[in-house]
């Protein structure tokens, strides 16, 4: 069998196992994308998740000897959620990120990829793979706009022609050397919704995104958020789909998607209240298998607590006086502080706050109490 009925039958299988889009690109150092990498390291861009050493996100090779291709697959995701459950007084809601709707996406690519590693064994054993998804040291976006699957927006995700920017991307070298595809042109062209709508600035210019202040990436911190980017993180439990909401490729885009990736609303949108008392074990069962859970639920905890804050939810007040005063994380308590005073003069909040502060031992935290304890007082002079 040539390469080339090889790489024929791979498409055709491809399909039969749930892959949206599969692409092939040489495995040649990604020259362009290491000046890029070093210029958003000098400008302190990075978010600190990604693989730190330039070399390995940009040559191949040094992750798999002799690599020739890197073939690139793409799985759609769903954009709409049928049925969505309404946040109301007393129930406010918060919300999940489109990319952790349904079952984690890791474990879906992995599943795709492996099967395409023993299609491709089976038929040239003396073949050599390394299969990797968001998680491993090339640019799966890199990979992704050489492979032809698509091209790489202004918002930094890459855009299909057929689901737009809702895919997973995952990538698997091998030491075949299969004919590449060709890349897709850049349509973005003068458009720029996207570096516009940031609600933090987060996207600098086209194509260059300053992770710091992404709220996708703010989201998964486990520390105190920035006081600047609270309001704006809104009720956002995991991720921003702000960028790929206004994009005008996604419009009528994210309605085929693979079925693993089916949403449960009431995951995806759940009450935020509940959340503030769930345990780990019931953390683990109820949201384990979401992307969104990987931080673990000390992140979601106070997003969610912050969420409540955003909608000035006097029904939250006892609870979050509560974790003011007894839980034993920093975070937690230093944004239930500055929840309370969002929230406002309510069942005791002001003598809730002063009595936190007189208990308090963490510096961060009292500083959280005394900028609401101001808040409040502000409040009472206006009114």
């Amino acid at each position: 069998m040539t390469n080339a009925q090889l790489k024929e039958e791979l498409v055709a299988y491809s399909k039969s196992i749930g892959i949206d889009k599969i692409g092939f690109a040489s495995a040649d150092p990604f020259l362009t994308l290491k000046e890029r990498l070093k210029t958003q390291q000098q400008l302190g861009y990075q978010s600190g998740f990604e693989e730190p050493d330039i070399d390995k996100r940009t040559e191949p090779e040094r992750l798999l000897p002799y690599a020739k291709t890197i073939i690139s697959i793409a799985l759609a995701y769903p954009a709409k959620l049928e049925n969505p459950p309404k946040g109301v007084k007393g129930k406010r809601r918060g919300i999940f990120c489109r990319a952790s709707w349904g079952e984690d996406y890791h474990i879906v690519l992995n599943d795709r990829l492996q099967k395409l590693e023993a299609f491709i064994h089976e038929r040239v054993p003396s073949a050599k793979m390394a299969s990797m998804v968001d998680t491993g040291a090339l640019s799966d976006r890199a990979v992704a706009e050489r492979a032809g699957i698509g091209w790489s927006g202004k918002n930094c995700a890459i855009i299909t022609p057929e689901f737009g920017s809702y895919v997973y991307l995952g990538d698997m070298i091998t030491t075949i050397a299969f004919e590449p595809d060709t890349p897709i042109d850049d349509q973005c062209g003068t458009c720029n919704k996207c570096v516009d709508a940031c609600p933090t600035g987060a996207l600098i210019q086209g194509g260059q995104l300053d992770s710091n202040k992404c709220i996708a990436f703010l989201t998964q911190t486990k520390e105190m958020i920035p006081e600047r980017y609270r309001k704006k993180i809104g009720n956002r439990l995991y991720g921003c789909d702000t960028c790929q909401v206004v994009c005008p490729e996604n419009k009528g885009k994210g309605e085929e998607y693979q079925p693993e990736f089916t949403p449960d609303p009431e995951k995806v949108k759940p009450e935020l209240l509940p959340l503030l008392s769930i345990s780990n074990r019931e953390f683990k069962e109820k949201y384990g298998k979401m992307a969104g859970s990987w931080r673990g639920k000390k992140p979601i905890q106070r997003n969610a607590v912050m969420a409540l804050g955003h909608f000035r939810e006097k029904g939250a007040v006892p609870k979050l006086q509560s974790l003011l005063t007894h839980d034993p994380r920093p975070v937690i308590r230093g944004s239930a502080a500055w929840s309370l005073g969002e929230i406002g003069e309510s069942d005791g909040n002001h003598a809730a706050l002063q009595a936190a502060n007189e208990q308090e031992d963490d510096a961060s935290v009292r500083g959280e109490i005394r900028q609401a304890l101001m808040k409040l007082e502000k409040e009472v002079e206006h009114s």
